[in-house]
């Protein structure tokens, strides 16, 4: 006992010791009312000074884990040893207790049932930020003037509704888009995903129906089959979706939802044009169905002019428009900080299901976040990351049109392009090929909504080195010529 003890440089010794000597209790390798090897003599099997040891015992006495007798030393506390106190019983099989939510949830997990890039493999599979470009020297900055200001405040609980400063540098944010905020309101939360959860857990189902853009963010379709949602997809056009099709899905049947990613869709990269946000805003008013405007990669654009949201467009009478927002694609995803602005009614009654659920998002990372912005970091680094980003996609598309036997490119800006080959052909066979070869990218068929798309595939190329993106896709498309001839 006590040779396998590894002292590490990086943390007190003292602890070290302390939790060593726990793990001995708890797994019954010292057992209940045993008595300790006194303090002189732990440190010299243990090879560290007396006095660390003196303060290992000292507090695992005051935490409750040894106890000394005057005059005998140490022993170890009965309750403890975690051997003498495990009882016999049948083991539990968790399997048939899960419940359907579950189960969906670990079916459409992309991270334990999607590709696997195995070590040094070039993958397209992420459209996260690249970590590179991240502004590590102003966020240190930004947390170092939070926590000076009000750091006793910002390690306390929080509100449901979220840090204030942000909310208001936020409604102000949504102002500079054209959005009218008048009878809105603003709830943060952790990333787009728990905002979408959240609104969809509060808004009745009437029919039990969602209408989309077929194909889709893959987020979004895993959360409406989790919540009972079945889903209609509308066909896509080079412009975003198509107004013929969305009006024949009104005609035949009523929904409870419309969910729309108007700019830099997710997975194709269109963008909606303005006049088919006006249309397809007034036929879904017609039907009185509420839209789930995703702001995905809004601040991707790296041609053309500002396209306004669909809440912006909407005007200030019409409170049909659920907007979720995130910086999550363009600054600091592990911050986990997102928003919903929507009608101040319905934002009232996510505060109290947000609050129910997990009491609030993280102040402080709230708080970090505000004073980066605060401090005027967004806009600086939105330009570097916008002239790298831009340089990608533009080395991407160059070589997606030398190298790849598409019959369709889309992307309009953002941090991906999705590829469409002839009707006939087969990305996941493409996808197994590329992969022997240390190539994977997302194949198109998650995406969609009827079972379709598995002539498609989702190039992600963020966080792919510009030596990578050309080898990458090149491998791509001999494999793709191969596969056809």
């Amino acid at each position: 006992m006590y040779l396998d003890f590894k002292f590490a440089d990086d943390r007190p010794a003292y602890i070290q010791v302390k939790d060593y000597m726990k793990r001995l209790m708890t797994t019954g390798a010292l057992q209940a009312d045993q008595k300790l090897p006194s303090t002189r003599e732990l440190s010299a099997l243990l090879r560290v000074s007396r006095n660390t040891v003196l303060s290992a015992y000292s507090d695992l006495e005051d935490e409750g884990y040894i106890y000394a007798v005057k005059g005998q030393g140490h022993f170890v506390v009965p309750s403890v040893s975690g051997v003498s106190v495990q009882l016999e019983g049948k083991r539990l099989d968790w399997a048939p207790r899960l419940n359907d939510y579950a189960r969906l949830a670990e079916e459409n997990d992309l991270m334990k049932h999607g590709i696997r890039a195995e070590k040094g493999a070039i993958s397209f599979t992420s459209i996260a930020p690249d970590e590179k470009l991240f502004d590590l020297q102003n966020v240190k900055r930004a947390f170092l003037d939070r926590m000076s200001l009000e750091g006793e405040v910002l390690l306390n609980y929080g509100y449901a509704k979220g840090y204030k400063p942000l909310i208001d540098y936020l409604l102000r944010y949504m102002e500079n888009k054209g959005v009218n905020i008048q009878g809105k309101d603003l709830l943060i939360t952790s990333g787009f995903t728990e905002a979408l959860s959240l609104v969809l857990s509060t808004l009745n189902q009437g029919h039990g129906r969602i209408l989309c853009e077929n194909p889709t963010h893959h987020t979004a379709i895993k959360n409406f089959k989790m919540h009972g949602y079945d889903i209609t997809g509308v066909e896509m056009e080079p412009d975003g979706i198509s107004l013929t099709g969305l009006a024949r899905e009104l005609s035949k049947r009523p929904y409870d939802l419309a969910y729309l990613v108007p700019s830099y869709h997710n997975p194709t990269g269109i963008v909606m044009s303005h006049q088919k946000r006006l249309e397809a805003l007034r036929l879904l008013n017609e039907y009185q169905i509420p839209v789930i405007e995703d702001g995905f990669n809004e601040e991707l654009r790296y041609s053309g002019s500002h396209i306004a949201p669909l809440v912006a467009c909407a005007g200030g009478e019409n409170n049909s428009v659920i907007y979720l927002g995130s910086f999550s694609k363009i600054l600091f995803p592990g911050l986990r900080v997102g928003w919903v602005l929507a009608d101040k009614t319905l934002i009232h009654y996510l505060e109290s299901v947000k609050r129910a659920r997990s009491i609030h998002t993280s102040t402080l990372d709230q708080s970090l976040l505000y004073q980066y912005l605060y401090n005027g970091n967004f806009e600086k680094y939105l330009k570097r990351a916008k002239a790298e980003y831009k340089r990608k996609y533009e080395l991407a598309i160059r070589c997606c049109e030398e190298w790849i036997p598409m019959e369709r490119l889309s992307g309009d800006g953002g941090l991906h392009l999705f590829v469409e080959f002839g009707p006939d052909f087969r990305t996941r066979e493409l996808l197994a090929a590329c992969s022997a070869q240390g190539v994977v990218f997302t194949p198109g068929d998650i995406f969609h909504t009827d079972g379709g798309g598995h002539h498609t595939m989702r190039l992600g190329f963020s966080r792919v080195s510009d030596e990578n993106i050309e080898k990458g896709i090149r491998i791509i498309g001999e494999t793709a010529r191969k596969l056809l001839n």
